[in-house]
């Protein structure tokens, strides 16, 4: 399903590498370099580092990080060595349409706003929070792209409603030009619909990963299909985890659960 994707994404919530210290958290999580091989062997052709553990390993992790994906060919977004390479989009062309991909996370451990984000001299993650350097990059992407999406960590934990917080980024993101703002952290699905003329999911919820029950195991991707600036349409293709794995719900069991997702409108303010 997503290698048939004209193009896949995903949020890869750890730092890919053997080494560095792990940062004084309650959860730490790290990958090896083929991590990249896997995403791209899958059909993913991009994904973004600016999560709440990207940084899990410190500044060693954050250099292996890049030099993984560099050295694999694989595209990542929200991260790198400074703030212009952690807001710059990731760029392509689809049937003569121009796609830029931004990445950045509104969730950051409050002992590591600070060095876990990035600036003119410092590596770090593209923060959300700082929505001055965010809204800019959306429009200098706007002027010279068809299709702009933003890809954000954001939301809270366990909550399937958005928070003021990401209502407010999704409209100021809207009007700079983002067509398609997507993300996840809550671990269960949120709502999603369309702002004025932008397509918005405020949570995709868990794919791959551990949980075993409970809605932290319903899952699922968005299909969204796009025109330049028009939103053409959505789809929710629903999936449940088993095993760590997201797998695709058929039949009755996928009716009920798309229902379910369109269920969780109502609190987002989008239309459908």
């Amino acid at each position: 399903m997503l290698s048939s994707a004209d193009i896949a994404m995903v949020n890869l919530e750890t730092a890919v590498t053997t080494r560095g210290t792990a940062a004084v958290k309650e959860f730490t999580f790290r990958a090896p370099a083929a991590a990249f091989i896997a995403l791209a062997s899958a059909g993913i052709d991009v994904a973004t580092l600016a999560n709440n553990h990207g940084l899990d390993y410190g500044p060693v992790g954050l250099t292996d990080t890049l030099a993984a994906a560099k050295a694999a060919g694989f595209p990542i977004v929200g991260i790198g060595l400074t703030a212009a390479e952690a807001y710059a989009p990731w760029r392509t062309e689809v049937n003569g349409q121009r796609i830029a991909v931004i990445g950045a996370t509104q969730v950051i451990d409050s002992q590591f706003i600070t060095s876990w984000t990035a600036t003119d001299t410092q590596a770090g993650l593209a923060s959300a929070k700082n929505v001055d350097r965010l809204v800019p990059a959306v429009t200098a992407a706007r002027t010279d792209s068809d299709t702009v999406v933003v890809y954000l960590h954001w939301g809270t934990e366990r909550v399937s409603c958005p928070n003021p917080q990401q209502k407010e980024l999704a409209s100021a993101l809207q009007a700079a030009g983002a067509d398609i703002i997507v993300g996840g952290h809550a671990h269960v699905l949120v709502g999603a619909g369309m702002l004025d003329n932008a397509f918005v999911d405020f949570g995709l919820g868990n794919y791959f990963f551990y949980a075993t029950s409970g809605n932290r195991a319903d899952s699922g991707a968005v299909k969204v299909q796009a025109t330049g600036h028009r939103i053409d349409g959505y789809q929710f293709v629903p999936a449940r985890i088993s095993g760590g794995q997201a797998r695709t719900l058929t039949g009755g069991a996928a009716d009920a659960a798309v229902k379910a997702w369109g269920a969780l409108r109502p609190c987002t303010g989008l239309t459908p």
